[in-house]
């Protein structure tokens, strides 16, 4: 799990860096300037599932403005140093998504991104239920059969990609970039067919009736869905 976090205060980065990898997020800090050049990433195939988090500045309702002016999509949360009734309507008019309060724990941030990211795919509950196979927004591995199978981070970050998605085609280049971004570590541009072959053997192997659930449609990309209708389509 990916987010781009804003904080001026440079003692404080450390701190909230390893609050927030603990948790399972990788955070890429960004200065003032991505509020004025950096925004057109945002815009980008598989970006809408990575958060902003946004710390308490003077400059703090420009930069939200400035992200939804962009048609940015992207979760918002803010994080003050105090509770302020009003300070907080107020940034959620504007167009943040939750705004926590200091102390910040990573695996409260991770609970408020889930939430928000589901209901941006149109899920209300934090998981989903196809046949036998139970898919989870909150990080929690599926559940194929009524046992847990164990996922890689990458394995859990493609399938999350797909269960968010399910009934949908997903390109490889949109699981793509949700998976690994901007990120200059970038692996050869077949990393994701090997980790749907893993996926697929990993749920087929669990699975009381053998079936992989995800499905390749030729020339677009892949979709998660029930084998009944898999073979419908087929």
């Amino acid at each position: 799990m990916k987010a781009y976090v804003y904080e001026q205060q440079e003692e404080r980065r450390a701190g909230l860096a390893s609050e927030l990898r603990n948790a399972g997020i990788d955070p890429q800090f960004v200065g003032s300037d991505f509020f004025a050049s950096g925004l057109g990433i945002l815009r980008q195939q598989g970006q809408k599932n990575r958060a902003i988090l946004l710390s308490e500045c003077d400059e703090l309702r420009e930069h939200i403005r400035a992200l939804r002016m962009a048609k940015c999509v992207s979760p918002i949360i803010v994080f003050r140093n105090f509770r302020n009734s009003q300070d907080t309507a107020s940034l959620l008019d504007l167009g943040a998504d939750d705004v926590m309060v200091s102390p910040i724990r990573g695996a409260e941030v991770v609970s408020r991104m889930n939430s928000v990211i589901r209901r941006l795919y149109g899920h209300a509950a934090d998981s989903i239920v196809m046949g036998e196979l139970t898919a989870y927004f909150d990080g929690r591995d599926p559940i194929i059969s009524g046992s847990r199978i164990k996922l890689s981070k990458r394995e859990h970050s493609v399938f999350q990609h797909l269960a968010l998605n399910s009934n949908k085609v997903i390109s490889k280049d949109a699981i793509y970039d949700a998976v690994y971004g901007s990120s200059i570590d970038q692996p050869f541009d077949k990393i994701i067919d090997v980790y749907i072959c893993k996926l697929r053997k990993k749920i087929a192997a669990a699975s009381e009736s053998g079936w992989q659930y995800i499905e390749t449609v030729q020339g677009r990309g892949y979709r998660l869905m029930l084998p009944e209708t898999i073979s419908k389509a087929g």
